[in-house]
């Protein structure tokens, strides 16, 4: 399974904000079926890259067909197939769970 994290920045607005173009990036990840979170920096997708990379590109091209004349789009992959559980929260499990024994 991948954990995948896609920030898509729309340019050439005329507009500050990129809420409504984050909003509508997100809702293309709900549809998908695949678990996803929201993040104040971007969205965290995961299931096998197949199911995934469609929905990425979706994403990418959504702010296009909204008018956005330049898309910033930033994607990064942990796929891991050597253990058995690697999903969002298992990542999260492992560093919290060491937190304490940190130096």
């Amino acid at each position: 399974m991948a954990v995948v994290e896609i920030s898509v920045t729309p340019l050439g607005t005329g507009q500050p904000g990129v809420s409504e173009y984050v909003a509508g990036c997100v809702k293309i990840a709900a549809k998908s079926g695949l678990s996803y979170q929201l993040t104040p920096m971007g969205t965290v997708l995961e299931g096998d890259l197949e199911q995934i990379f469609p929905v990425l590109r979706e994403m990418a091209e959504y702010p296009f067909a909204r008018g956005a004349v330049r898309v910033s789009t930033l994607i990064k992959i942990d796929d891991r197939r050597d253990a058995g559980r690697h999903d969002m929260a298992g990542k999260v499990d492992a560093v919290t769970g060491k937190i304490d024994d940190a130096q």
